[in-house]
Parts: structure tokens; sequence; C-alpha cells
């Protein structure tokens, strides 16, 4: 049960009340990185009724959208306290995909908790993932696949980052995958759920 009036509000999808209170909240004191961890627990709350078919993939959608509302305001906040960063986190929608519904909650679900993560977009080629592992030093990338046709992008992608030699562990996640998938294609993790990803990624940062 949240007794967090913030972390109540999104989770009920109050999007005017979210508003308030985050202004609030940032005009009485309140760190911007407390607020998110707020909003994080009311998103969390909202996965887990997804996931136990509470919440449909509409309500979810609604969620991450107030949320994405408020990061406007708060991200540049937080920017100038990228110390408190958990850590950097690479994510893409593979080659010859387009879909970036799921990739784009779980990127959502990242930031509020606290992690910056460097969305490369769709239709993200081998090349374009490598580079970016390398420049931001990700411990973790993140591919989403819809298609069960770019199977093979993906498989292609993974296998050219460990050709590159980097040791960034590779989460992949999709309205498919699965671990026969994941074994498949030679992913480190699979998350079927938006909430899974951080899961791995707090695996991941707190063994770090």
């Amino acid at each position: 049960m949240l007794t967090d009036a913030l972390s109540k509000a999104i989770a009920e999808l109050e999007e005017q009340q979210v508003a308030e209170l985050v202004k609030e909240r940032l005009a009485s004191g309140v760190t911007p990185l407390e607020i998110v961890n707020s909003l994080q627990q009311g998103m969390a709350e909202a996965g887990s009724r997804f996931e136990t078919g509470e919440y449909f993939l509409g309500e979810l959608i609604m969620c991450g959208e107030i949320m994405q509302d408020s990061m406007v305001v708060l991200e540049p906040l937080l920017s100038g306290s990228n110390a408190e960063y958990k850590g950097n986190i690479v994510m893409g929608t593979v080659k010859g995909d387009i879909h970036d519904l799921g990739k784009n909650i779980v990127v959502m679900l990242l930031k509020g908790s606290g992690y910056n993560v460097i969305d490369l977009g769709v239709d993200v080629p081998k090349e374009k993932f490598i580079d970016a592992i390398k420049e931001y030093k990700a411990p973790l990338v993140g591919m989403s696949v819809l298609l069960t046709g770019c199977q093979e992008s993906m498989k292609e992608t993974i296998a050219a980052i460990r050709a590159a030699g980097l040791e960034t562990k590779v989460l992949i996640g999709g309205n498919y995958i699965d671990d026969v998938v994941k074994n498949y294609v030679g992913a480190d993790f699979s998350a079927q759920a938006a909430t899974d990803g951080v899961k791995v990624a707090d695996g991941i940062f707190g063994a770090a």
C-alpha cells in the first residue's frame, strides 16, 4: 500500500495532482531525486497492477506519459547532480524494427529509477550500439524487438558487441521474448514486463 501522496497520485493516474505535488515539493526544498524516487514507487505500483491484469497497456502508457511530463520539469534540475545517477544504460530497438512503445516505457522506468539512459531510438544498426557503449562506458545495453523477423538482427548485434571485446551485459525485451530467444541470440537477460528491466539494472549496478 502506497503511503506517499505523490507515489499514490501517479499510480492512480492523477495527472493534475502529480503536476501540483511536484511543484509543491520543489518549492518546499525536496530534492529532485527524492521526487523522482516517489514517482518511481508509483510507477512500480502501476507496473505491478499491469502484471496482475488490473491495469491494461493504456494505463501503463498513461502512467509513463505523466512521468515524462514530470521529468521535463525535473531532468534539468537532476543534470546538475549527475554524480547521483546510478550509471549509464544504452537502449535501442534493433535494426529493421521501428516499434518503440515497450522500449519507451522501460526507458521512463529506468530514468525514474535514477539511471542515465542513452536512448538510440529505433532501427538501430549494430555499429551505433557499439559506438554508444564505448562512448558512455555502459555496463548494460537494452535491446527491444517486436518483430520476430528481426531476431537475426538482434543476434548479429550481440555478436558484434562481443567481437568488439565489450563486456557490457545485454538485456533483451519484447512481446515474444523468452529464455529460448535469449539463449539463441546470446543475450544475458530477457524481460517480458517493463518492470523486469529495472530489476535487471538494479541487480547489475547494485553488484557493480
